[in-house]
């Protein structure tokens, strides 16, 4: 007994406190709103990647009390879809609240897209060659270039099979000759050209680069 009523005035004040937030939220009209969310992967397989283009986010339309549908209780949300059972080939998930990560008191009503198909290709790794690509602003006047060298020349490409098997050869970001006479050395940056494929090894090239005065035939 005196453990019930101990303290028994602390207690119905905590009970009256809580029963008044009840009736706060309770009064809080239902309301519903549009957000579009970021969609996150967890548990795919290690010899598996994503091969198809991923959609950048899904609108949901959630429903709630107002306070709960503030920017800030709902800036955490996002769709979680668990990829443990993915196989090579196309899978289609359906969005269902179990993929959500709702806030207390938000319910889910739906999405769009309401589904999403994935493609699943295994994963491979290729060496490629890499290339110049057109220079952003050519020798000056009067000169030419004469030879170049790149270090490393190949580089270790890794992502979807279909998309990997695809690329022969990656090339440089663009440099400037505009301002060289003699020699000059760049550290540059691979692209890929595939945003589902990536560099195995660090995507920063040496490129040295020798002008020469063009010949008097040449510049006319």
């Amino acid at each position: 007994m005196k453990f019930i009523f101990g303290n028994l005035g602390w207690k119905l004040l905590s009970l009256l406190i809580a029963v008044a937030l009840w009736i706060a939220v309770a009064r809080e009209p239902e309301l519903a709103t549009s957000i579009a969310v970021p969609i996150e992967f967890k548990s795919i397989p290690d010899d598996l990647d994503i091969g198809s283009d991923l959609p950048d986010h899904v609108r949901l339309e959630v429903r709630g009390p107002s306070g709960r549908l503030s920017h800030e209780n709902l800036s955490d949300l996002a769709v979680i879809l668990n990829l443990s059972d993915a196989r090579p080939g196309e899978r289609t998930y359906n969005i269902r609240a179990s993929n959500i990560n709702l806030p207390s008191g938000v319910s889910f009503y739906h999405a769009l897209p309401s589904q999403i198909t994935l493609r699943f290709d295994k994963l491979l790794t290729k060496e490629v060659e890499i290339v110049l690509a057109p220079y952003s602003k050519g020798p000056p006047d009067g000169y030419r270039v004469r030879s170049y060298t790149l270090e490393p020349a190949k580089t270790l490409i890794r992502g979807p099979e279909q998309r990997v098997k695809s690329i022969t050869r990656v090339t440089l970001d663009p440099v400037d000759l505009s301002g060289v006479i003699g020699q000059a050395e760049f550290h540059t940056h691979v692209n890929v050209g595939d945003p589902q494929v990536r560099l195995e090894v660090p995507s920063t090239v040496a490129l040295r680069v020798t002008l020469e005065k063009s010949s008097q035939k040449e510049t006319k």
